[in-house]
């Protein structure tokens, strides 16, 4: 009877692994959302699985060997709970495929109002607040210079968030 598994992927074969399981008729599922993050000094939109690592399949060991399957390309292993393959609730698999996934933004990446440290330039080492973006590659920051705030731009490699 086909149920939904759980396999863990080498690191950066998620999709790769995920191509070579649909080949074999293997029903796959990669839950994917959209990062907003810093790329080389830049804001951008990024798309990135919700779980790395992890692909939900469905089949069914009676018809493919669970060896088959881990022996797949890019297949680290499956998700087991002691001997047992941990199974994945088809109401959760539904969820997942029918949710859409929420526009999530990266940890790392300031937003208006965070509190950042200028890394390089005239004003290495001064803290600052993060206001908003000056275009793709620059920021505009509020410093506070001899007790009086001033909107600096500079650009998004010179700071990092605290």
């Amino acid at each position: 009877m086909e149920s939904w598994y759980l396999l863990y992927c080498k690191r950066g074969q998620l999709l790769r692994a995920k191509e070579h399981l649909e080949r074999q008729q293997v029903n796959c599922l990669t839950p994917m959302i959209t990062l907003e993050k810093m790329v080389r000094g830049r804001r951008t939109a990024v798309s990135e699985p919700l779980f790395p690592n992890y692909l939900f399949i469905q089949f069914d060991p009676e018809r493919i060997h669970t060896t088959t399957i881990s022996a797949t390309r890019g297949v680290s292993h499956f998700v087991r709970f002691g001997p047992q393959l941990a199974t994945v609730h088809p109401d959760v698999i539904h969820q997942l495929m029918t949710q859409p996934m929420p526009e999530v933004r990266d940890p790392e990446t300031p937003h208006s109002g965070d509190v950042v440290v200028v890394t390089q330039g005239i004003f290495e080492g001064f803290e600052a607040i993060y206001t908003e973006p000056d275009g793709e590659a620059r920021s505009l920051l509020l410093l506070n210079l001899i007790n009086q705030q001033v909107k600096q731009s500079l650009d998004n490699t010179h700071f990092q968030k605290i």
